[in-house]
């Protein structure tokens, strides 16, 4: 039997990062901080690969895709959340609600796809590297990019859909910064049991398939390495897999730290601290390891910032 108090909901209240007045003003000038680095940055990334004909490569291609994603992720939920610091109101429209829920799931999604096929790439370059430029086609690169696009659409949109039928209680508060499926599922007064069966069904789907892409990858890319003779040929081979690598650590170690342990009182804490860690921490820290790790990167950069300086 349904609650009584259900009604049509306009609108939903969000949490601040913290309740206590006197924190907000360092709070949101950290997070502007990180935001204005975090899309200034991967903008950069970005228009540099675009400006320099000799990262109009492969592996360049999936790095700018992953820098406009990391922009977009990091855009979905930090200035909703830097304007609930700023100013006295919580509330987000019920159509807001569903829109950022819909765009967090798209790019999060995105991310972990971008370093699956980053991972991929990594495969072919170093297992088969006289055919790497034939396999990695433009073609195979835009399909490698435009599958996940695809798949990640469609289960947000399903997600959406879905969210947007059910009834939800009067007077609602997310018990989260930013609208989110699981804490927006504990509001409801409807029955949720065909939402939680397609969150575990795409879960199982889109958090797997990434995974198991970039194990089989570096499962691969190791056995290969590991008998090349010489050392200094060990070490250029890792040398190029060194960035991708420290991102998949810092994405998926935060991952597995927040959600492979035991429900407790303070999950609704860790899940705060994953969601801060993905959309807002990584996002801002992968374009200084892709840049100072690597060499074409710094000398595009240098040749970008020289060229704009003549100019102007």
């Amino acid at each position: 039997m349904e609650p009584e108090n259900q009604t049509a909901v306009l609108e939903f209240l969000l949490l601040r990062l913290s309740e206590k007045p006197e924190h907000h003003a360092f709070l949101f000038g950290l997070f502007l901080s990180m935001y204005l680095i975090t899309v200034f940055g991967n903008l950069l990334i970005m228009l540099t690969i675009i400006s320099d004909s000799h990262l109009h490569t492969p592996m360049y291609f999936f790095l700018a895709n992953l820098s406009l994603i990391d922009a977009f992720f990091s855009s979905t939920t930090v200035p909703k959340m830097l304007a609930n610091l700023w100013s006295q109101s919580r509330a987000i429209p019920f159509a807001g609600c569903l829109v950022q829920m819909y765009a967090f799931h798209l790019f999060g999604n995105m991310d972990s796809f971008l370093l699956a096929m980053m991972a991929i790439d990594r495969f072919v370059a170093i297992v088969y590297p006289l055919r790497y430029l034939v396999i990695m086609s433009p073609r195979v690169c835009g399909l490698l990019v435009g599958g996940p696009w695809l798949i990640s659409n469609l289960q947000s949109l399903v997600h959406t859909c879905l969210m947007a039928q059910l009834t939800f209680c009067a007077g609602s508060e997310i018990p989260h910064f930013f609208c989110d499926l699981m804490p927006l599922l504990k509001l409801s007064c409807s029955d949720t049991h065909t939402n939680e069966l397609v969150i575990f069904a795409f879960g199982i789907l889109m958090g797997i398939s990434p995974l198991a892409c970039i194990l089989i990858s570096y499962t691969c890319i190791f056995w290969v390495v590991f008998k090349i003779p010489s050392s200094q040929g060990k070490w250029k081979a890792f040398s190029t897999c060194g960035s991708h690598l420290t991102v998949v650590s810092l994405f998926y170690g935060t991952i597995f730290a927040v959600y492979l342990q035991p429900a407790s009182p303070s999950s609704s804490q860790k899940d705060k601290a994953a969601a801060l860690m993905c959309g807002v921490v990584i996002p801002m820290l992968n374009p200084f390891i892709y840049s100072l790790r690597n060499k074409d990167i710094k000398a595009a950069l240098r040749k970008l910032l020289s060229r704009t300086t003549s100019q102007s």
